[in-house]
């Protein structure tokens, strides 16, 4: 569950290092910061709202449908709708990653549906890694707080590295960390400034959905929206940070033009 599907773990292993190098010189690294990280978010997702919020709305719309069933069914429904909303989760991270990468390239006319068959084959790593983040900074959390955040900080990056470098989950948690490495505080502060306006702003849509109507299918179309609202949040902030943790581009060497020599020489 935690590596790449067979088809790429090959090329992941002839070629990761030529893709980690191509992503370490995509970009000069600018000053990290938790505004001008956040502010980068915002604008991302304000210029592609128009991409980011119809897939984050049928994915969800589909979780939502399966919650509201499986919350009158048995346990194995309810199993089965957590295992579909984690499905979706990662999946849609994939997507938001993918977006990114192709904007820090210049690419900005990706359709939906070339955006959803690119994240499809790393549903299965991201799935994998983003269990084991989570059961470790849960774990951390519930022990003495610090632990969990201090892994919340330095797996903040694991999804854009899975995706953009195309290495297997487990790599992918030490290559987190060596990009985070010198930048925790900023890091930590945009994760959970992050994380703090996806929970507020899903309480409140949430409420305000809850308080407007008691029927069911009403209902399941307002967690559906609010969770298409705040879904892009955090996955643009992974991305964003991952961009701006990279390394800067070295400077290309200067080349001189050597003069012919002279005729008859």
């Amino acid at each position: 569950m935690g590596g790449l599907p067979q088809h790429s773990r090959g090329q992941a292993a002839r070629g990761g290092r030529s893709v980690r190098s191509a992503a370490d010189a995509c970009r000069v690294n600018r000053k990290l910061g938790v505004g001008d990280t956040l502010n980068e978010v915002f604008a991302l997702y304000g210029a592609h709202a128009g991409v980011l919020l119809p897939i984050a709305f049928w994915i969800y719309l589909v979780t939502a449908v399966l919650s509201g069933v499986a919350a009158s069914g048995g346990i194995g429904l309810q199993l089965g709708s957590l295992v579909v909303s984690l499905l979706a989760g990662v999946l849609y991270q994939g997507i938001v990653v993918i977006l990114v990468r192709e904007v820090q390239g210049g690419r900005t006319d990706l359709s939906m549906r070339e955006l959803v068959d690119e994240a499809i084959p790393f549903v299965g790593p991201l799935l994998g890694a983003g269990l084991l983040a989570a059961l470790g900074t849960a774990l951390g959390l519930v022990a003495l707080i610090v632990p969990g955040l201090f892994l919340m900080t330095i797996w903040a990056v694991i999804a854009p590295v899975i995706v953009v470098e195309k290495v297997a989950a487990m790599e992918s948690f030490g290559r987190s960390r060596e990009l985070v490495r010198g930048n925790g505080w900023p890091v930590l502060g945009t994760v959970l400034v992050g994380l703090l306006i996806f929970i507020v702003v899903g309480a409140v849509l949430s409420s305000i959905a809850f308080a407007i109507t008691d029927g069911v299918i009403l209902q399941i179309v307002f967690s559906a929206l609010a969770a298409t609202v705040t879904a892009p949040i955090t996955a643009l902030v992974a991305a964003v940070l991952y961009y701006r943790l990279l390394p800067p581009a070295p400077a290309a060497e200067p080349v001189y033009e050597t003069a012919p020599p002279p005729s008859g020489t």
